[in-house]
């Protein structure tokens, strides 16, 4: 499909960065790249070339705040992935939409939907 939407992940655990990539395959998207560490989603984020971004509040012990706000920068949806309250968003940031773990393919499309429609 050679218009799908490209989509960056950004996300440490193998089998649930795997899980989402099965999961944009079915839902009709492109996986751009699945980042594990947060300089090299924020390399994927400077450098750009995706629709979206689906990504984890914590990566290898790492907030990743500085992605998010490279994304904001550079005009890029995105969603965060969180596990738990402990992530807690930086305000700059506490209107972005959230997905909550364990993920299903219902909320991921739901959640992508609402940053790729047209405002």
């Amino acid at each position: 499909m050679a218009d799908a939407k490209t989509i960056l992940i950004v996300e440490d655990e193998a089998m649930i960065g795997m899980m989402l990539e099965d999961y944009l395959e079915t839902l009709g998207y492109g996986l751009h790249a699945i980042a594990v560490s947060v300089d090299e989603a924020c390399d994927h984020a400077r450098k750009g070339g995706f629709d979206a971004a689906l990504v984890d509040c914590n990566l290898q012990g790492e907030k990743s705040w500085p992605v998010a706000d490279i994304l904001a920068e550079n005009g890029i949806p995105f969603i965060f992935a969180t596990g738990g309250i402990a992530d807690d968003v930086p305000q700059g940031h506490a209107n972005r939409p959230t997905l909550a773990k364990p993920y299903t393919i219902g909320a991921v499309e739901r959640a992508l939907g609402k940053v790729l429609s047209p405002q």
